[in-house]
C-alpha cells in the first residue's frame, strides 16, 4: 500500500461520524463552537462534526476557535466547511466577541513546557476557562480534561474511576484539576450543563503513546518499563464520544473517563511492534506496581466499546512507520511518574 492511500484511509476513518454522532449533532440547539481547535485532536474533531451535521441534514455551523499559529490548519478547516475565528482566550475583549453557540467543546490547554513556565500553564488552564464559562453560560459545554488528575493506582485494580478522589501529581495535572474546578464553579453558579471529559490517551498514527513505543522499537532505543501499563483509545473514537457527550451534560458537571477497555502492557505493545517491524525491542527497568490508569466502564455503558481495537491501532501505526509516514514531534512522555512536563 502506498503512503498516500493509507493516509486517506486513516483520515477518512478518523473523521467518519457514527450513526449515534449524526443523531446527536442533528439534535443540537444552535451552532457548535470548538475552542482550541488547532491542537492535536481539534481538526479531526471539527471535521467529524462537520460531516455529522451534513449527514443529519441540518443547517448548523461548526465554528473552530484558536490562535492559529499554523495558518495551514486554519486553511484546511475552512476548505472543509468549518468556520474559523482567531482569538486569544486570555484577552477578555476577544472572548467577549466570540459568537453565540448552543454547544461548546473546550479543548484549549497547555501541558508541555510547564516546567519553568508554570505561570503560563496556570493562566491557560485555569484563567481562560473562567472567561469562556462566563461567555457561554447559556450553552452546553464539554470540557476536555485528563486522566492525569488521578494518582498512580495499582495495575491490578483496573484504573481510577470517576468516583475516585483527584490527587494530581505535578503542576500540569494540578492546573488541569483547577480547570475542572473553575468550570464546575460556573456550572453551579449559572446552571450551565457540562461534562468533564477525562481523556487518557488518544492515539493517531502520527502521535500518541503507541507511536512513542513504535518509534523506540524501530530506532532500537531502549523502552523504560517503569510505567509498565497504559490505557489508549483511537482518536476517532475519542472524537465520537466528545460529540455524543454533549447530550449528557448536567449541573453539576458529569464526569466521564474516556479511554479504551484494556489495561495494556508496555512490554506487550513493544513486542507487537517488534513482530511487525522486524525489530527486537530493547528494554530497561522493571514494571512498577502502580501506573497512571483510568477505568472507563461508565462511558462504555453510555457509548459502547470503541470501534477500533488496540491491535488495529498497532497494525496501522506499524504500516505507517514502515512506509515512512509523517510523525509529529509531540511525544506524550507517558513514562513520567512525577508530573514534570
Amino acid at each position: 500500500m502506498e503512503i498516500e492511500t493509507l493516509r486517506r484511509e486513516i483520515d477518512e476513518r478518523m473523521t467518519r461520524p457514527s450513526k449515534a454522532a449524526v443523531e446527536a449533532l442533528g439534535a443540537l440547539e444552535g451552532d457548535l463552537v470548538i475552542i482550541g481547535v488547532a491542537g492535536k485532536m481539534g481538526p479531526s474533531l471539527a471535521l467529524m462534526a462537520r460531516r455529522a451535521v451534513d449527514a443529519a441534514g441540518v443547517n448548523k455551523r461548526i465554528i473552530g476557535i484558536s490562535r492559529f499559529s499554523d495558518r495551514s490548519v486554519r486553511d484546511a478547516l475552512e476548505q472543509a466547511g468549518v468556520t474559523t475565528i482567531q482569538a486569544d482566550l486570555l484577552n477578555e475583549a476577544e472572548v467577549a466577541r466570540l459568537p453565540e453557540a448552543g454547544e461548546v467543546i473546550f479543548m484549549a490547554g497547555q501541558k508541555f513546557g510547564t516546567t519553568g513556565q508554570a505561570h503560563t500553564t496556570w493562566a491557560i488552564n485555569a484563567l481562560a476557562p473562567a472567561a469562556v464559562a462566563e461567555r457561554y453560560k447559556r450553552a452546553r459545554i464539554v470540557v476536555f480534561s485528563s486522566g492525569n488528575i488521578y494518582p498512580l493506582t495499582s495495575v491490578v485494580r483496573g484504573g481510577a474511576t470517576e468516583e475516585d478522589e483527584a490527587s494530581p501529581i505535578g503542576e500540569y495535572a494540578q492546573s488541569v484539576l483547577a480547570r475542572e474546578r473553575i468550570f464546575e464553579y460556573f456550572s453551579r453558579k449559572n446552571e450551565t450543563p457540562m461534562v468533564l471529559y477525562r481523556l487518557n490517551y488518544a492515539v493517531d498514527v502520527r502521535y500518541g503513546v503507541l507511536v512513542d513505543i513504535a518509534r523506540a522499537v524501530y530506532a532500537g532505543e531502549p523502552i523504560d518499563l517503569t510505567m509498565g501499563n497504559v490505557n489508549v483509545i483511537w482518536q476517532g473514537d475519542a472524537n465520537d464520544r466528545a460529540l455524543r457527550a454533549i447530550a449528557h451534560a448536567s449541573v453539576p458537571p458529569r464526569i466521564l473517563n474516556i479511554t479504551g477497555p484494556e489495561t495494556l502492557s508496555v512490554r506487550w505493545i513493544a513486542e507487537q511492534f517488534g513482530k511487525r517491524l522486524d525489530k527486537r525491542p530493547e528494554f530497561r527497568g522493571e514494571e512498577a506496581e502502580e501506573a497512571l490508569l483510568s477505568n472507563a466502564a461508565a462511558s462504555h455503558r453510555l457509548f459502547g466499546y470503541p470501534s477500533v481495537t488496540a491491535l488495529e491501532m498497532i497494525d496501522w501505526i506499524a504500516d505507517w512507520i514502515a512506509l515512512g509516514g509523517e510523525l509529529w514531534d509531540k511525544p506524550t512522555h507517558f513514562q513520567e511518574r512525577k508530573g514534570r512536563y
